[in-house]
């Protein structure tokens, strides 16, 4: 049995689904399809449900271990996220102005099938907003180290556990099938087929950004940190693969937590902090993509480029929009609609071109953001042997 599960990897789960999703969705008629829909939206249900349950099992009992040194690790960490999340647009900004008035772009987003509705609602409300259980688990954390409550301490490693069992005998095995059932309807709606082309010259050009920006955030992780990065970004495979299915960095956290484990370069107290801190506020594949996004759709509907004062004012906010945006589907976006409207001074149009074409490639934004909070994490880690943090046990469980 132990040999069966080997083989059947989550990475090889992951490509069967996205390839048996994407063969089904071509053909299979609309009744068949409002049972994939359904399907589809039970199990968003069920993983999103667990997503905050994970946050605080995770964050919580991580800072409790850190002791004294849990405030000066969060700041560093909220610090390198919008760092990372700054540098990344303003590398957007300059290929913006660079590539889009030579972009043969077209603004034309029709010819898709409809989805049939979901046959039923089975609503699985979360506990609690994402945000919310990040502020709590911050504050209950932090808090349970200035009081030394070790009651509490003890109940939160307790409760980490408990998650750690969901996560592997709920959350993993269910991915596979989500994702399978996600790119069906993408199949089916035609996204992939008719509206990817549309766009496709500036989705490969940002794909490239995403790729660079990754080697950079790596380059300098390993040299700062003095650790391999290969030795990091080799083991992301599956959290890339889960992310670009999910289109979610939050639903992707289970696998970015098992993948950073693998790592030896990584400390282990600083993976079980870092990585659900970060999949909640570093999201530089999104605002790298938006950024360079928001330029194209101010050139194929207003005729021009923002003035380049604009574009820094709205990458300095989008910086701050993006840690406290969502990790969930057009997440970043969202958050910063207002700054699309007030800042580059958009139309109802323009926000509706920016979504639709921003949904193209959300899945692979979010896979840059998952893999490059790998890196911060090696930066983390390097501050921490730098400035003599010790390092705290962790119990985790292989999945």
């Amino acid at each position: 049995m132990t040999a069966e599960k080997k083989g059947m990897s989550l990475p090889v789960k992951l490509l069967i689904g996205i390839a048996v999703g994407i063969v089904f969705g071509l053909f299979l008629p609309e009744n068949v399809m409002t049972v994939v829909v359904t399907l589809k939206y039970i199990l968003n249900q069920l993983i999103m449900f667990c997503v905050p349950l994970i946050v605080i099992g995770f964050i919580a009992p991580s800072i409790t271990k850190m002791g004294s040194n849990a405030t000066r690790m969060l700041m560093v960490a909220v610090a390198a996220a919008y760092v990372s999340t700054v540098l990344a647009t303003l590398m957007s900004m300059i290929a913006g102005y660079a590539l889009v008035p030579f972009l043969p772009i077209a603004s034309a987003m029709e010819g898709l099938k409809d989805l049939p509705e979901v046959a039923f609602q089975l609503d699985i409300p979360q506990i609690m907003p994402v945000m919310s259980a990040l502020v709590f688990s911050v504050l209950i954390g932090l808090a349970a180290v200035w009081t030394k409550a070790k009651t509490v301490t003890n109940l939160l490693q307790e409760f980490q556990n408990i998650v750690l069992s969901v996560v592997k005998k709920v959350v993993i095995p269910v991915l596979p099938f989500f994702i399978a059932l996600t790119f069906c309807g993408l199949s089916y709606d035609g996204t992939i087929t008719r509206q990817f082309p549309a766009f496709l010259l500036a989705i490969v050009i940002v794909m490239a950004g995403h790729y660079i920006w990754m080697a950079v955030l790596y380059g300098f992780a390993g040299a700062y940190s003095g650790r391999s990065a290969i030795e990091v970004v080799k083991h992301y495979g599956p959290a890339y693969l889960t992310a670009v299915g999910t289109m979610s960095s939050a639903a992707t956290l289970a696998v970015a937590l098992d993948c950073a484990r693998k790592s030896p370069s990584l400390r282990p107290d600083m993976v079980e902090f870092g990585i659900p801190l970060f999949a909640n506020i570093h999201l530089c594949g999104s605002a790298l993509t938006e950024t360079f996004f928001v330029m194209i759709v101010s050139k194929v509907l207003y005729g021009e480029l923002p003035s380049p004062g604009r574009m820094v004012l709205f990458i300095l906010l989008l910086g701050i929009f993006a840690i406290g945006a969502p990790g969930v589907p057009g997440g970043t976006v969202m958050a910063s609609l207002g700054l699309i409207v007030g800042v580059l001074e958009f139309t109802g149009d323009g926000t509706a071109l920016m979504l639709a074409i921003f949904a193209l490639q959300d899945s692979f934004g979010t896979a840059c953001n998952v893999t490059g909070d790998g890196a911060l994490t090696l930066i983390l880690t390097g501050y921490a042997e730098k400035h003599g943090i010790r390092e705290e046990a962790i119990q985790t469980v292989d999945l």
